[in-house]
């Protein structure tokens, strides 16, 4: 146990997590709320589609300036504002569907101003991990923040099944709301000391540079290419989850919520297992063997034909896919100079957040042709054929 929590010994990370544990709760709530209000008013798989779009989007678009960003000014002053921003969001949802205003336009839009936001903030707070916990722990610490992640994943959806049936989703957005003020206090108690590096160079030269060093570095190169690919292959699984659990099984939005939190439940283990670790050697065979099972995983659950078969295989995906990004990120910042880390961390954010609404898109776009089932089934054989190439290389 000791091994396994030694990055709780930072005063500042023990704040960070305890703030998360909350706020993670409520970003879940909304996560489901607002896919299942989106399925509600429209019934269109191209809608669930276009809704992760204009959230995800601007994490691709905007991820790079983030980054650099992020290198140049103070990443707790950043995450201070974005959480800010985010609980501002969260209440403006909440408004509008609670006085029963909010159509799905409203949705998208707002859904583009979080995407805004995330895209200064996920790279700022990957990469204020570092020094909250120092790097001896940096394992360590991005294991149990991934663990607070996805024990969120295994709470969140199951509560949002249940408010969403008995008081509607606005009472998801509102909750969510109130939770990042825990996360917020946790930030502003906080002592982390000012930044003192001087940049002489331009932020386009500081922008160029964090592109070079990623195209260079062929280890680094070579697991943000991986991750691309097994995000836009994967997000048909996500996507179109509200269509398997209502109009598949016909379970409502509260079997989506059993599939959601299994999934949470798988991931918390294996990123439990990473967090074990003490150093961070053989995670490039974690990555590719993980990306193996997530592929097979989701074949398994394109053709199940039952209920309690697929909320057997959602624990195996959210082990798998968890594995692999926590693995990624921190082969990823162990490999990278701090003062990359910022620039490379956004490159991860795009390709694990910010691909995924080309993916999201393309899910509704073809199950809407052939099927939600075959849909996923490609996904899963495209994250298998990527996987392999990716351990072929790694084996030359």
């Amino acid at each position: 146990m000791r091994q396994t929590f030694r990055a709780l010994r930072h005063r500042n990370f023990r704040l960070f997590l305890f703030g998360q544990i909350v706020s993670l709760i409520g970003t879940w709530m909304q996560n489901v709320a607002q896919s299942w209000l989106v399925y509600r008013l429209s019934h269109s798989e191209l809608l669930l589609g276009a809704t992760w779009f204009c959230a995800q989007i601007p994490v691709f678009a905007l991820g790079s300036i983030g980054g650099l960003v992020s290198d140049r000014y103070s990443r707790h002053r950043i995450v201070v504002a974005t959480q800010t921003l985010s609980m501002l969001q969260a209440f403006t949802l909440g408004i509008l569907t609670l006085w029963g205003h909010v159509e799905v336009p409203q949705i998208l839009v707002l859904a583009v101003a979080l995407g805004i936001v995330n895209a200064f903030d996920m790279p700022a707070r990957q990469s204020l991990i570092v020094e909250l916990a120092g790097k001896d722990d940096l394992l360590n610490a991005i294991s149990l923040n991934s663990t607070i992640f996805n024990g969120a994943r295994i709470a969140g959806p199951a509560v949002a099944g249940v408010l969403v049936a008995a008081l509607g989703e606005g009472a998801c957005f509102m909750l969510n709301g109130v939770s990042f003020l825990a996360v917020i206090a946790a930030l502003l108690a906080m002592r982390v000391p000012p930044r003192t590096q001087r940049l002489t160079e331009s932020s386009w030269s500081h922008l160029l540079d964090g592109f070079r060093y990623a195209w260079n570095h062929s280890l680094v190169r070579s697991i943000l290419t991986l991750m691309a690919v097994t995000t836009v292959a994967g997000m048909p699984a996500v996507v179109l989850m509200p269509f398997f659990a209502d109009d598949i099984f016909h379970r409502g939005s509260q079997g989506l919520g059993f599939l959601m939190g299994a999934m949470g439940i798988g991931a918390v283990v294996g990123t439990l297992f990473l967090a074990y670790r003490a150093n961070p050697s053989g995670l490039y065979r974690v990555i590719g063997s993980s990306a193996v099972l997530t592929g097979a995983a989701f074949i398994l659950f394109s053709v199940s034909p039952w209920f309690y078969l697929s909320l057997i295989v959602m624990p195996v995906i959210g082990f798998s896919v968890m594995r692999q990004n926590t693995a990624a990120n921190t082969l990823l910042q162990t490999l990278i100079p701090d003062r990359y880390r910022g620039r490379i961390m956004a490159l991860y954010a795009m390709t694990v957040v910010g691909l995924g609404p080309f993916g999201s898109l393309a899910a509704g776009a073809v199950a809407h042709a052939v099927g939600a089932r075959w849909t996923v089934f490609a996904g899963g054989v495209l994250t298998t054929v990527a996987a392999l190439v990716f351990q072929s290389r790694a084996n030359d």
